[in-house]
C-alpha cells in the first residue's frame, strides 16, 4: 500500500493555500493530504475562481491513490479565526501549529509518507504568544531530534550549511569540531539513506577568502576544519576539501559531486538561489521523517491573485517522493 504524503499550507493569509489549490489542477504521481480549513479553502478556491473538489480525508480514512485532477484530499483542520488573503491575525497561531502537528505525527505514526510545508509566517505565531523560531527547530523537537541540517537544493545542486542564521560575527566561534562532525555525518547518512547515493561525494568549503591561504588569513582551515575532515574520511566518507568558496561553485567541481557543505548561510545559498530562484527546495536533515519545504515566504500581498509561481512547491513535492523511495 502506497502512504500519502501531507501537505500544510502554512500560514492562512499568504500564499500556501492558493499554492495547494493551484497544484490540484493537475493529477499528482503519489497523494496529498492538505491539512488545512476546509472552509478557508473553498474560500480561497472561490477568490481565485478555481473549481476544485474538496475530498474530506482523516484518520481510519486514508487515501491510496493519487486525487484526480481538479480534486484535493483534505484533512480538515478548523481555523480559530476568519482569515482573509494578505491579512495576518494572531488568533490563528494555534491553527498553523496544529496543521504541523497532526503531519509531523502522522509521519511519526507510520499515517504518511512525509510532509511537505508552505511558508509559515513566525512574526504572527510569536504575537499570539507562542514561542516559534520555524518549522526545523519545531519539528525538530516533536521527533525528539537533537542535531538537524538545513539543506536546500535545486535541479543539480545540493547545499548543507554548518551554520544557519547566526550573525557574521559569531559564525567563527560556531565552526566547532563537534558542529562540523555532527553536520558531516547527518548529510552523509541521509545522502545515502533517504536520496539512495551509495557513496556520496561531498565539497566542504572553507570558511576563510582561499580557505585561510596556509593560516594567512585564518587559521580556522588548519585548527578544525582539516582535522575533522581528515578523521571522517577514516570513517569512509567522502569529503574534498576545505576548498575556497569561491573557486568551488564551478562546473570543474560541481559536475562530479553530490552536495556541497557550506559554512555559514550567505557563503552557499546566493548561488543555489541564483541558478534555481523559484525552483528550489528546503530539506530538514536528521530527522526520523521526511520533510521538505518550498524557498519562499508567505508573499501576502500575493494571496489571492493568482499570480504566483508553483515551481518551489513542485521541487518540493519531487524531492518529497524521492527521498520516501530513494531505492
Amino acid at each position: 500500500m502506497s502512504l500519502p504524503f501531507a501537505l500544510t499550507p502554512g500560514e492562512p493569509a499568504g500564499i500556501g493555500p492558493d499554492l495547494c489549490l493551484l497544484l490540484a489542477r493537475e493529477a499528482q504521481p503519489r497523494a496529498l493530504v492538505a491539512i488545512a480549513s476546509r472552509a478557508l479553502l473553498a474560500e480561497r478556491a472561490e477568490q481565485l475562481g478555481l473549481a476544485i473538489d474538496l475530498l474530506d480525508v482523516g484518520p481510519g480514512a486514508w487515501p491510496t491513490a493519487p486525487a484526480l485532477p481538479h480534486s484535493l484530499y483534505v484533512w480538515d483542520t478548523p481555523l480559530q479565526a476568519p482569515a482573509a488573503a494578505g491579512q495576518l491575525n494572531p488568533h490563528n497561531g494555534h491553527y498553523v501549529l496544529e496543521t504541523l502537528t497532526r503531519a509531523g505525527q502522522g509521519c511519526i505514526d507510520g499515517a504518511f509518507a512525509g510532509m511537505i510545508t508552505a511558508p509559515v509566517h513566525k512574526g504572527v505565531i510569536n504575537e499570539a504568544g507562542i514561542p516559534f523560531s520555524g518549522h526545523t527547530e519545531f519539528l525538530a523537537e516533536l521527533t525528539g531530534t537533537e542535531q538537524v541540517v538545513m539543506m536546500l537544493a535545486t535541479r543539480g545542486l545540493r547545499v548543507a550549511l554548518v551554520t544557519t542564521h547566526l550573525p557574521l560575527k559569531d559564525v567563527a566561534a560556531a565552526i566547532t569540531t563537534e558542529r562540523l562532525e555532527r553536520v558531516a555525518r547527518i548529510l552523509h547518512a541521509d545522502l545515502v539513506g533517504k536520496f539512495g547515493i551509495a557513496q556520496p561525494r561531498i565539497l566542504v568549503c572553507g570558511l576563510n577568502p582561499h580557505a585561510g591561504e596556509g593560516g594567512h588569513l585564518g587559521r580556522e582551515e588548519i585548527e578544525i576544519i582539516e582535522p575533522t575532515l581528515q578523521r571522517l574520511r577514516g570513517d569512509g566518507i567522502n569529503l574534498i576539501g576545505p576548498l575556497p568558496a569561491d573557486t568551488l561553485f564551478t562546473p570543474k567541481h560541481l559536475d562530479t559531486c553530490d552536495a556541497v557543505l557550506a559554512m555559514y548561510h550567505d557563503q552557499g545559498l546566493p548561488v543555489l538561489k541564483y541558478k534555481g530562484f523559484g525552483a528550489a527546495v528546503n530539506v530538514t536533515l536528521g530527522l526520523p521523517i521526511v520533510r521538505t519545504s518550498v524557498d519562499h515566504g508567505t508573499a501576502l500581498d500575493l494571496a489571492g491573485t493568482g499570480r504566483i509561481d508553483t515551481g518551489s512547491l513542485q521541487v518540493a513535492l519531487e524531492t518529497a517522493y524521492q527521498m520516501a523511495s530513494p531505492s
